[in-house]
Formats: structure tokens, C-alpha cells, sequence
């Protein structure tokens, strides 16, 4: 059951009459949503007796006196508080792990692996998670963890909240429907959701099963990357970013909340369904976006752009221009550079790159790399084009040539990444692959 295919991942324009129902529009807007009409009260966040006997709820995910550009809170009214819960209790998860990680993960080989086979018996997106690595300290708020998922069962009244750091999901196989108190998203290869710091949800399965990449981030929130002398249009347009619209219902059965706190999971019982949200509004919340919808940048003369070109989130740090993490899409495109090496070039970065395909041929890597694939260079570690990318690109003909059919990401980081146990013992890791760049012909001609 390891072969999975990316079935049903045909994108939604989000211009269709489908999503204008299902979806407001923009990036880092203040929007409101009522599934019920009468709920928000102009000029008022918290009632002293709300319409239709709900309660108010303030989701705050920075502190209250964070700059207001940068300040992110939403007013929730929904049908029960969200404090009703029954004692906390450890729930063990033997593959998802959190920042710090033992000096032991630290490697400065390259790294790749094959697809993370899918599982046999029954796993839903909580139990299916696997902590390849990371770096840094949520309770610090600085850092990141990246992790694969695989499963084949959804989450059956199990809700998950993640007090650690926003989660980005970037799907690779496998169509999913993800519930949140403010709304449904609904994900398919190809576009990825995120989801805010402490905001509940449940992951529902379309498909038979489901593969992919989640990257954890510990520090500031996602933004969108600055423009610069690219000017007002390009990248990741905001207007292209999805966000739900409210979505409740009211079930009044057991639940089970797990809760990621400092590292570590816990479990407790709810009395009724968290997704009870009525109405809503703020700038706190869940959102998707279509990397096809992403205006793609590079040099229409000679040499290679760098990689940072295709930004299309970032997580800033305190240094200016370092980011904490940036997730970067490698998209369809033109290439037309005259008289250059087109493929990746050869280099040793300062930032670490974690790597994965989601569909088609990487041009960087003729063999190995393939869609649920991964790969880690870690800070300095030399990496570039395999002998056989080389060889045909310092020989092709460079006519205009279009990448089509190809699609990957990166997650960059200023963090050198430590590896778990488990990634490093993985049955999938290939242990042979710096042998890719073993065989180049010496060229030299003193």
C-alpha cells in the first residue's frame, strides 16, 4: 500500500462560484463571518448578553500590545466556552518530537529521502505524524520542527490544537478536508493551508489515504515576503489567499482534545464538538493558498536568479533579512537565460534546506528525487546539480524551455536542522545518495 497518487487533485479556481460561498478573500485582512444573521454587534466585541445565547471568545495570537500591524487576535461567539474540559493527561506519540533535539541529530552530510511509506493498519493525521527534525525552542517562540505525514483513516471526533506554533501544511498526495473552529478548508496537491497557533482542528480524508509535509513554525507568524524593486505586484498576491467562512455545528457527544504544549502532547475529554463557532471576526485565522496562482520571477537575460526569488511566506527573525523560516515554491516557469548554467548551481548556503517534491522531475536531480521525496543540506553543507543534470546542461541547446510538470518547495531556515532518531534510522533514508556527485570528469585545462 506504499503507491499513492495524487487522484481527485484537480484545483478549484478561486474565482468559482463554489469558493465565493465557502471563502472570504486576502492576506492579513480583517474579516467577519456569521453562519447565522443578527450575531455581530457593530461597534461592540463582547456583549453583555450575546444574540442567540452564545458566548464571546477572544483568540489572541500575539500579545495584546504587539504593534497593530502586526497585532493578530479574533472575537469568536460560539455555542459553548472553549475552558469546558475534563482533566489533562500525557498522551504518548512515539514519532513526533519538538525542539531542543539531542546534539546527535546534528549532521553535515546531505541527506535524502525516498517517500515515507504509507501506514498498513489504520492512522488518522495526529498518529500520522513523523518528526523528521528542527531547530530551535517553542517555549523560546524561535525555531521550527518539520515533519511528514502519512495516514489513511480521519480523525474521528479526535480535534487537535497547537500551542507551539502556526502549522503549514503542504499536501503532496491525497485530498483533505481540514475543520477548524473558524471555518472548513479544503486542500488538494498543490495548494497549501496554514493554520494559527492554538486554533483548533480536525483532518478529514477524501481519498483512501494521504501524504505530505508539515512545517511546524515556532517563531513570527507567516507574512508575505517584501516586494523591493519588484514594486507593488508578484509573488504570492494577497488577493489569491483563501479564508473560510464560518462553518458550526452543534453535537453534543464526547470529543477527545489533544492539545501540543512545550514539546509534548496531552489529551482530554470534551463534552460537545469544539467546532461550535456561529460567528466570528478578526485577522487571526486559518488560511489556503493555489501555488499555481503564484507569479513567478527570474532573469530573462543571463545568470541564475538565487532561490529567495521564489519566496512565498517568511518568518521573519530579529536580523533584518534572516528569516526564522521561509517556505519557497518551485513552480512551472520559462526559462530562457542565454549563455547560462540553468539548474540549481552548485553552493554552500548559510541557511539550511529542507527540500520535497510534490509532483513531476526536479530540475536539479535526474534521479532520487521524487514526488513525497525529501532532502536536508544542511548549513554549509556543498550541494548542487547531480552528475547527469551537469552533464546535459552544460551541453543543451539553450533555446526557451518551459518546466512543466514539476513542482516542489523548500522550507529555509537560519537554524541548522537536528535530525530525530527516527529520521536517521528510517528505512526510506538513502544512504547512498552523495554518491550522486561522485564521477565528474576533470575538465581542467591548464
Amino acid at each position: 500500500m506504499n503507491d499513492l497518487r495524487t487522484t481527485g487533485a484537480t484545483r478549484v479556481s478561486p474565482g468559482a462560484d463554489s469558493d465565493r460561498a465557502r471563502y472570504m478573500s486576502g492576506f492579513g485582512n480583517e474579516f467577519e463571518s456569521e453562519a447565522l444573521p443578527g450575531i455581530l454587534e457593530p461597534g461592540r466585541n463582547n456583549p453583555q448578553q450575546v444574540a442567540r445565547g452564545l458566548y464571546a471568545e477572544q483568540i489572541s495570537g500575539t500579545a495584546f500590545t504587539a504593534p497593530r500591524a502586526e497585532n493578530r487576535r479574533t472575537w469568536a461567539y460560539r455555542i459553548q466556552p472553549s475552558a469546558s474540559a475534563t482533566a489533562w493527561a500525557p498522551y504518548r506519540h512515539e514519532r513526533l518530537a519538538a525542539a531542543p533535539f539531542a546534539l546527535e541529530g546534528a549532521v553535515p552530510a546531505p541527506m535524502r529521502w525516498s517517500p515515507m511509506p504509507l501506514p498498513e493498519s489504520p492512522v488518522d493525521f495526529v498518529d500520522g505524524l513523523f518528526t523528521v527534525g528542527g531547530a530551535g525552542d517553542p517555549r523560546a517562540q524561535c525555531g521550527l520542527a518539520i515533519h511528514w505525514y502519512a495516514v489513511n483513516r480521519s480523525m474521528q471526533r479526535r480535534v487537535l490544537c497547537n500551542a507551539d506554533g502556526e502549522l503549514l501544511i503542504v499536501p503532496q498526495a491525497g485530498r483533505l478536508t481540514i475543520r477548524t473552529e473558524l471555518g472548513v478548508l479544503d486542500l488538494v496537491p498543490g495548494e497549501i493551508g496554514v493554520l494559527p497557533r492554538g486554533i483548533r482542528f480536525s483532518v478529514e480524508l477524501k481519498d483512501s489515504a494521504a501524504r505530505g509535509y508539515v512545517c511546524e513554525n515556532y517563531g513570527a507568524m507567516f507574512r508575505l515576503p517584501e516586494l523591493g524593486p519588484i514594486g507593488a505586484n508578484g509573488l504570492a498576491n494577497p488577493r489569491d489567499f483563501l479564508v473560510p467562512v464560518a462553518a458550526w455545528e452543534d453535537r453534543r457527544e464526547p470529543y477527545e482534545l489533544l492539545t501540543k504544549y512545550a514539546g509534548r502532547l496531552w489529551r482530554c475529554e470534551l463534552a460537545c464538538s469544539p467546532f461550535d463557532v456561529v460567528a466570528w471576526h478578526g485577522d487571526l485565522v486559518p488560511y489556503k493558498y493555489d501555488l499555481a496562482r503564484f507569479v513567478v520571477f527570474g532573469s530573462i537575460s543571463v545568470d541564475s536568479p538565487d532561490p529567495s526569488i521564489s519566496t512565498v511566506l517568511t518568518s521573519p527573525s530579529q536580523v533584518p533579512g534572516v528569516a526564522n523560516v521561509d517556505f519557497v515554491a518551485f513552480v512551472p516557469r520559462w526559462q530562457v537565460m542565454e549563455g547560462t548554467f540553468r539548474p540549481p548551481f552548485f553552493h554552500r548556503n548559510m541557511m539550511s534546506e529542507f527540500m520535497g517534491s510534490i509532483q513531476g522531475i526536479y530540475e536539479g536531480k535526474a534521479d532520487g528525487f521524487v514526488p513525497g521525496g525529501s532532502s536536508l543540506h544542511n548549513r554549509m553543507t556543498p550541494h548542487g546539480p547531480d552528475v547527469n543534470v551537469f552533464q546535459a546542461a552544460s551541453t543543451m541547446s539553450l533555446s526557451p524551455v518551459k518546466l512543466d510538470e514539476t513542482l516542489s518547495f523548500m522550507f529555509e531556515s537560519q537554524y541548522a536542522i537536528d535530525l530525530t532518531p527516527y529520521a536517521l534510522d528510517a528505512a526510506w533514508l538513502q544512504r547512498d545518495y552523495a554518491s550522486c556527485w561522485q564521477g565528474f570528469p576533470r575538465n581542467f585545462q591548464p
